[in-house]
């Protein structure tokens, strides 16, 4: 245990550190002024294989870890963490207390072996409560294959009709997993009630020459993956012809409007927007959005109104990376405003309390001469209170930043706090300013990290 002495608002994070295979939990607690370094126990790697290894749920306000075991599906409390315990991909549901924990399958395949054999990777649902003393394991759907995206759908003064679901988007199949999502509704929660093909067949490599046919079971082997993929005729006449599964939409990016009562979905294969009425799974619409990678909804006073896409561009200039990041307006299903950024390229978003500031970590991609340009050390904050005009405010040089959480009080966000994994160290924000207040040493560096507030989600 190490304790320095600072000045500043009380907090706990928890941070974990590791090399995306192994890694540690660490404490940092700041109270009267009193900063104090906790190393959390480590227990002996498992040696168990990725689909058994424990899923780090979370940790409760006694500092003990919430494990899940994917194999008997339970969860338990202990006071050690497993060097390989897995911190879970997860999405909380911000209409309950359930949070969806994403599993991406088997590298190659994108199967999820223990739950879903050769037929998918799996998501799994858990109930929690603020002290996560009593978490239950709800559900272990399976799902498509392949990286996943979800986003939420209720009811709203707009959509006062709208279900309670959670769509899941599968990278790998090119669909979206419809679940049912409310407990009141017996027959649909946490069942797998449609499966949206979001194929477009004139986009698709080759399609025009291999339309399927009853001659050859309707099957065809695509020209860029070898993959064998199933054909489906569509009822619309938009979509009429054959569609296939997996495809090359590659969904990364999924949004719900509740000003509209819409689904968005970036295919990011194609370069386009799918508009889907979520009431009955079609795709009412499609519009061009190529260059960007993902795509996700302003919180707040514009949630469902505005939705930002962010990408990159390595081809343009063969010495910078271009980050691209767009508004769209969902009223108007248009793009409205766009930023290009030199020598950026971004990770991961996040949204302070009161929703008027977008934080974008950065990375390194691109050739080699184009790494040996980029800014992947700094924090970027946007401006949402103009909004739909986009504006960057400051790029805060944090070093690398791994993951980022916020102390909010009354609705206001006091401190940034942000992962600098390449360090091992803890950078600490001025919520209103963006200055950088102090930097904290935790633990040797590594490739990975990410902070939470204790009692929050990993």
């Amino acid at each position: 245990m190490t304790t320095t002495t600072a000045t500043s608002h009380d907090f706990v994070v928890v941070y974990y550190i590791g090399n995306r295979k192994t890694g540690t939990l660490h404490i940092i607690t700041r109270k009267n002024g009193i900063t104090t370094l906790e190393h959390f126990p480590a227990a002996p790697d498992t040696g168990l294989e990725k689909m058994r290894k424990p899923i780090l749920v979370g940790m409760t306000a006694e500092r003990n870890v919430v494990l899940l075991n994917p194999v008997t599906r339970e969860t338990h409390i202990e006071t050690a963490f497993p060097l390989d315990g897995f911190p879970a991909h997860l999405y909380a549901d911000p209409y309950s207390n359930r949070d969806w924990f994403m599993n991406d399958g088997d590298k190659d395949t994108g199967n999820d072996t223990l739950n879903c054999g050769n037929k998918g990777s799996s998501v799994t649902v858990i109930a929690n409560t603020t002290s996560r003393l009593n978490v239950q394991h709800l559900n272990t759907l399976c799902v498509g294959r392949g990286h996943h995206q979800t986003a939420f759908t209720a009811p709203s003064p707009a959509a006062p009709d709208m279900p309670r679901r959670a769509y899941i988007s599968n990278l790998n199949d090119g669909t979206i997993s419809v679940i049912g999502n409310d407990e009141k509704e017996a027959d649909t929660d946490l069942k797998l009630l449609a499966t949206i093909n979001l194929c477009e067949p004139e986009r698709e490599d080759g399609a025009a020459d291999k339309i399927p046919t009853a001659r050859d079971g309707g099957r065809f082997q695509h020209p860029a993956s070898g993959d064998t993929r199933t054909s489906m005729h569509s009822g619309s006449a938009e979509n009429a012809g054959a569609t296939f599964q997996p495809n090359s939409a590659f969904p990364h990016g999924l949004a719900y409007s509740s000003v509209t009562g819409e689904l968005y979905n970036l295919n990011s294969g194609y370069g386009t927007l799918a508009i889907i009425n979520p009431l009955t799974h079609a795709i009412e619409a499609r519009m061009p959005l190529k260059g960007y990678s993902n795509l996700f909804s302003v919180p707040g006073q514009q949630s469902g109104r505005y939705l930002i896409a962010r990408g990159a561009d390595r081809k343009t200039d063969a010495n910078h990376v271009i980050a691209k990041i767009a508004v769209l307006d969902t009223t108007t299903k248009s793009v409205v405003d766009h930023l290009d950024l030199p020598d950026i390229y971004f990770g991961k978003y996040y949204f302070n309390a009161e929703a008027t500031k977008l934080y974008m970590t950065t990375g390194s991609s691109g050739s080699p001469e184009q790494q040996a340009n980029i800014k992947a050390d700094v924090l970027l904050a946007f401006d949402l209170t103009a909004l739909p005009t986009l504006r960057l405010i400051q790029e805060i040089k944090t070093g690398p930043a791994g993951s980022v959480a916020f102390l909010e009080k009354n609705g206001v966000t006091e401190r940034v706090f942000s992962s600098n994994a390449e360090a091992g160290s803890l950078v600490v924000i001025d919520g209103k300013s963006d200055a950088i207040l102090e930097t904290i040493a935790v633990t040797e560096g590594a490739s990975h990290a990410r902070v939470w507030m204790l009692g929050g989600r990993a």
